[in-house]
């Protein structure tokens, strides 16, 4: 039934308020890193907009710039030496490998995986399915202790080895979002009629053939949203991050870093929080269409 024109309006008015009263924060946060601290830290008011920009915040957390003599050249900042403690770039690029890396392993077990829950009819099937879905439902606290202690053993720790480290935490990142990769991808396939298998087939391909050059094809969409998803939560993982590792600092623990004993560096987090969001936006927009048809796991029929 549609609605008479009153009610659109309402309901328009509606999802503009919930819309904005969601994503205020966001623009808060965007607009604190573009601000000096003399703005940020101003006892005696609300500073919106009228304040000079200053992309220090920028400068110093994403290329490195010395954050003293800049702050105190400019009059922008607190005046406090050390910028290495705030240089993020070593974090950003292991943020990039961990959740890169990661993001790789999980779609590639979840593809194939998923194509033979799809494809295959086998004994225990609908157990195992449950059982993929309960993973999700532990919380990685739970675990922690036990993981500390299998990652030691096993040399992944990156005290050991920095190397090890970054594997070790690409694997657990694996193994934590396989089961949401898994369903989700396990929706697209099921969307995929097995005849279209079937045709192949017949014509001489093998099951595999079938698989990667005609089924394959057809859940393109399904895979780059499920990609997308996991580097989301690989991207901004940080319990794990935290105790698993020592030297090696992703994005989430590099910001937990600023908050010191003199104070938070709210410009400073400000600015490499906004910075790491932006790479999550621009992929959802991106593959918005297929990341919301997935998610629905086969509620809505055509």
């Amino acid at each position: 039934m549609e609605l008479s024109k009153p009610w659109q309006i309402v309901r328009d008015l509606a999802a503009v308020i919930v819309t904005a009263l969601f994503t205020f924060p966001i623009f808060w946060w965007a607009l604190t890193s573009i601000k000096p601290s003399s703005a940020i830290f101003d006892k005696d008011r609300v500073v919106w907009f009228d304040f000079v920009p200053t992309w220090i915040n920028y400068g110093v957390t994403l290329f490195g710039q010395s954050r003293s003599q800049i702050a105190i050249d400019s009059g922008i900042g607190m005046g406090v030496a050390g910028e290495a403690a705030y240089d993020s770039r070593r974090s950003i690029m292991e943020s990039i490998v961990i959740s890169v890396g990661a993001t790789t392993i999980t779609v590639i077990v979840a593809v194939l995986a998923a194509y033979a829950l799809s494809r295959l009819r086998f004994r225990g099937r609908n157990a195992f399915l449950n059982w993929v879905l309960g993973q999700r439902f532990m919380p990685p606290i739970a675990i922690l202790v036990p993981l500390v202690l299998m990652f030691k053993f096993a040399g992944m720790r990156d005290t050991d080895n920095y190397y090890m480290g970054l594997v070790g935490l690409m694997v657990l990142y694996s193994l934590i979002n396989l089961p949401i990769a898994l369903l989700l991808m396990k929706s697209f396939f099921d969307d995929v009629p097995k005849d279209v298998d079937e045709a192949a087939m017949i014509d001489g391909a093998t099951r595999w053939q079938s698989f990667s050059k005609v089924v394959l094809p057809m859940v393109r969409g399904g895979v780059a949203a499920s990609a997308v998803l996991v580097f989301i939560f690989s991207w901004t993982e940080f319990l794990l991050s935290l105790f698993l590792t020592t030297g090696i600092r992703t994005i989430p623990v590099k910001i937990q870093t600023f908050v010191t004993s003199t104070g938070n560096e709210w410009g400073f987090i400000a600015a490499l929080g906004t910075a790491a969001a932006l790479p999550s936006f621009i992929f959802i927009l991106l593959v918005q269409r297929h990341l919301v048809r997935g998610l629905t796991l086969g509620s809505l029929k055509e």
